[in-house]
């Protein structure tokens, strides 16, 4: 029985290393890592969340399918995708773990071992002599390195002394902060991925909304609040171009208005994580024309709203007006001029005259000479808002901001340990200083040459100078 027990945990801890090992492995990385690089190509050639006719007139029907059954036109969404990136996460965590201890124990040891044969090897060391005893340079060798180094260690040898001292042990942690800036950054854009949404809705001015449409599935999803469109502005450059157009929001949650802002573009609103954007804008379809008559004679002004097709009796008697239609685009000698109102003046003893009513320029009719000059307002604007929300945006941030500390402490900073010793002879000292790191090594040399040159200042304890 215990044999059969033994066998299974020997199994058991076999297919464990085999995981292990398998998460460990340098091999892994490298593969998702790829897979990672050749999907992402796919996806900057083939457009993503494109209309269903578009992919059909590009690829054809079959391909279309197979595509659409892979996830291809939304593969950053897609299970596969999601499932790389947690591979890749995991294989990061592992890695780390599997590393950290042997890190752990440097970093926190109180004792470090020391073996000044060792530094002795070392080709990156520097030798001098000073003119003092190894008594009269001891007390003063030990104050100038602890200004520079936090563990210190000072030992007695027959003709003389050593100090071992370290710094920057924590500095070991850098790679593991660039690794955990990593785990956020892919656990942000996962979080962002299943638990956030992007939709848009169109609002007219003075109406309200609470359901918008997702993004690239055109289902409907309902916000927690209603978004009321107050206003619409727009101002157009002389070309007809819009310069500048912005939306008056409030937002109205339990029946009460909780937040009133102005947006245009790339000034949003945010409530509660929710980004909305200024994305779009037009005009919705008018149901009726709302005039504006000025009399050319007493300078009297009037308002009437009149519907398609229906005859309204002009002011003072000046005749009969039938708004035959709205059209989005009307010209005049070559100019455009834009969205207006096409109808007909009738009268008693003339011919029905054809007018058109731009609604950007209220003077046009003012060319006619009529008894009434007509002008129509604008018909209802919409607005365009692009809504977005992203739960693991602040992860992605604490992720960059971690990626930044890590690579500052892995590229610029080391863990450093300073040997020197010191051996009197006779009335003269022989002097020994050796500079390890685990970075820069390279630039050990100037370090070692730039701390001898401050040593050989160094006299006595009652002549030692501060010396940075």
């Amino acid at each position: 029985m215990k044999k059969k027990k033994n066998k299974k945990k020997n199994k058991s801890r076999k297919s464990g290393n085999k995981i292990w090992k398998f998460f460990v492995s340098v091999k892994l990385t490298v593969v998702v890592l790829l897979t990672l690089a050749a999907t992402s190509v796919i996806g900057t050639f083939v457009p993503q969340n494109a209309s269903p006719g578009a992919y059909i007139n590009t690829f054809g029907e079959i391909p279309c399918r197979i595509f659409s059954f892979l996830d291809i036109f939304d593969m950053y969404h897609s299970w596969w995708f999601c499932f790389l990136l947690l591979l890749l996460g995991i294989n990061i965590l592992i890695c780390s773990i599997d590393k950290l201890s042997s890190v752990w124990k440097i970093i926190f040891i109180k004792n470090p071992k020391f073996n000044l044969s060792r530094y002795k090897k070392l080709s990156s060391k520097k030798d001098f002599v000073v003119q003092q005893t190894s008594s009269a340079l001891r007390e003063s060798y030990q104050k100038f390195v602890s200004k520079n180094f936090k563990y210190i260690k000072i030992n007695d040898l027959e003709n003389g002394f050593y100090i071992f001292a370290e710094k920057g042990r924590w500095t070991r942690l850098g790679v593991y902060c660039v690794h955990l800036s990593i785990l956020l950054l892919l656990l942000g854009g996962l979080i962002g991925s299943i638990f956030g949404f992007e939709g848009r809705v169109n609002i007219t001015e003075g109406e309200t909304a609470q359901n918008i449409r997702l993004t690239p599935t055109g289902a409907k999803h309902k916000l927690d609040f209603a978004i009321k469109c107050d206003f619409f502005k727009v101002n157009f450059y002389d070309s007809g171009a819009p310069k500048e157009y912005r939306s008056g929001l409030t937002l109205i949650e339990d029946g009460k208005p909780v937040l009133q802002k102005e947006i245009k573009v790339n000034t949003p609103l945010r409530y509660k994580g929710i980004n909305i954007f200024q994305s779009s804008y037009g005009s919705s379809p008018p149901k009726y024309a709302a005039l504006n008559f000025v009399s050319s004679k007493t300078g009297l002004m009037y308002h009437e709203k009149t519907f398609f097709e229906k005859e309204t009796n002009l002011p003072e008697g000046a005749g009969r007006l039938i708004v035959k239609k709205f059209t989005r685009s009307s010209s005049f000698m070559g100019h455009k001029l834009g969205e207006a109102f096409l109808a007909t003046l009738l009268f008693d003893n003339k011919e029905p005259v054809e007018i058109t009513l731009p609604v950007r320029f209220p003077s046009f009719d003012r060319m006619r000479k009529g008894a009434l000059i007509i002008s129509a307002d604008s018909p209802p604007y919409y607005t365009g808002l692009q809504v977005t929300y992203d739960p693991g945006v602040w992860i992605v941030y604490t992720g960059f901001i971690l990626i930044i500390i890590g690579c500052w402490i892995t590229f610029f900073m080391s863990h450093q340990s300073l040997c020197i010793e010191v051996t009197q002879k006779g009335a003269k000292s022989s002097v020994m200083i050796a500079v390890t790191a685990n970075k820069n090594r390279f630039g050990m040399n100037n370090k070692i040459n730039n701390l001898a040159r401050k040593l050989q200042l160094i006299k006595s304890p009652k002549e030692n100078k501060e010396i940075q």
